[in-house]
């Protein structure tokens, strides 16, 4: 990626529905040569799509949790696709050290935590031990990534 590259995801990851002459603008190109740029960023995977940000509370999801979850060696692939396939998690990640997965999920109130956990995720596939942290409030959500990995590219790892 090149300048120009750089300066278009990080103004795409700021707002994702500026037209292209706007976008183009503010990143010195005309429209045409501006849309060819989105396009191949896309194409690359740089770009993996658009989508409007819900705010949870709003919605009334006011109950933010991250659960640690293990499970027997031979399940990963079911539980994976019972993860995929669950409306309450929005991320699963696999992780090192005692946990297999880190989840997070959303809940309308501390009972229907419960009840997801005690009745719902606990019943996964080939789950062996939840361990849930509750979230007390966001500080930071959505950070952008464009400005930071271009920087630490120039630097390498740290």
């Amino acid at each position: 990626m090149d300048k120009l590259d750089w300066k278009i995801a990080a103004e795409l990851e700021r707002d994702g529905r500026q037209s292209y002459a706007d976008l183009g603008e503010t990143v010195g190109l005309s429209k045409s040569p501006c849309w060819s740029r989105v396009k191949s960023l896309e194409e690359s995977g740089v770009i993996e799509g658009y989508a409007a940000r819900l705010d949870p509370i709003a919605i009334g999801l006011a109950v933010q949790s991250f659960v640690e979850v293990q499970i027997r060696f031979d399940a990963h692939l079911e539980f994976e696709a019972a993860v995929l396939a669950h409306p309450a998690v929005v991320e699963c990640h696999t992780t090192a050290g005692e946990s297999d997965y880190l989840l997070k999920i959303f809940a309308r109130s501390a009972d229907h935590l419960d009840e997801l956990l005690r009745h719902n995720l606990s019943k996964l596939p080939g789950v062996q031990r939840l361990k849930t942290v509750v979230c007390l409030k966001t500080i930071k959500r959505h950070g952008r990534l464009a400005e930071w990995a271009r920087t630490t590219e120039a630097r390498g790892p740290r």
